[in-house]
């Protein structure tokens, strides 16, 4: 497996994040929604803000449902995969880094043992190329 296959549960997270906050946003946007009387002639045409809110956030609502049912996928296409490499230390490497999501330094803070983000790097890099 590369390491761009590795990486597209970072991606999908990040993915679903975005489409949490534009849905909270357009929710907001919905309920702030008040009709203006002023007794002023209006424009032409009828606009419902509402409607068209409860549209987006309902296509929204769907592309994030199967972005959710992708990142399960892949988490545990991950988890299988991470499973059977067999040296522990390579294996939680790529826990860390894959399904965490952590970074390199927040990787050797948490592995310990004295080894440094360069070694560590290359460790996985390493295993990742030979396999």
């Amino acid at each position: 497996m590369t390491k761009k296959e590795l990486s597209q549960l970072y991606y999908l997270k990040k993915e679903i994040r975005q489409l949490e906050q534009r849905i909270k946003e357009l929710e907001t946007a919905a309920t702030g929604c008040t009709t203006k009387i002023t007794g002023l002639p209006h424009g032409t045409g009828i606009n419902d803000k509402i409607g068209n809110y409860a549209a987006q956030i309902a296509d929204l609502k769907s592309l994030l449902d199967l972005n959710l049912k992708k990142c399960f996928y892949e988490l545990n296409r991950l988890d299988r995969y991470i499973q059977s490499v067999d040296d522990p230390l390579t294996r939680q490497i790529m826990m860390y880094r894959f399904i965490s999501g952590y970074s390199w330094r927040k990787i050797a803070f948490q592995i310990g043992g004295n080894n440094s983000i360069d070694g560590l790097k290359k460790r996985l890099y390493r295993y990742l190329a030979n396999n």
